[in-house]
């Protein structure tokens, strides 16, 4: 929950300037690693580039009924929010395929959405789930 309201952020975001930047959503299989160095290098060849990504888009599939699989695709997940915050994206869009078991994922997505939150990142969820009860 932020203790913050719109109009604190009002001066700063009046103050902004275009930028010759060319905003683009990038997919999470093209990344090669999401180790800091290889996103570091990233970052620099999106700079040179004129590049800016905003996004970066996730499929992830819950299609067993079983705790360690969900445990694994939630930290691949994770993984790539980490990625998108250090690589300054605004959004991880998570297209959810399938869902075999909504009771055991829905917590892990909701814990995963708070640390977006934390990492400054927007988690949207499409497909059959949604954080919501």
């Amino acid at each position: 929950m932020s203790t913050t309201s719109p109009a604190e952020f009002a001066p700063t975001i009046e103050r902004c300037r275009p930028a010759d930047v060319t905003p683009v959503t990038l997919e999470a299989t093209a990344l090669e690693s999401t180790a800091p160095d290889h996103l570091r290098a990233l970052n620099r060849e999106f700079a040179q580039a004129g590049l800016s990504p905003v996004e970066l888009t996730v499929t992830a599939q819950f299609d067993e009924d079983c705790s360690l699989a969900t445990r694994k695709e939630i930290e691949r997940i994770r993984r790539y929010v980490r990625a998108g915050a250090f690589l300054g994206v605004s959004t991880v869009s998570v297209t959810i395929e399938r869902v075999a078991t909504p009771e055991k994922v829905r917590p892990e997505l909701t814990a995963c959405a708070e640390r977006a939150e934390r990492d400054g990142v927007v988690l949207e969820l499409d497909g059959p789930m949604t954080l919501e009860h």
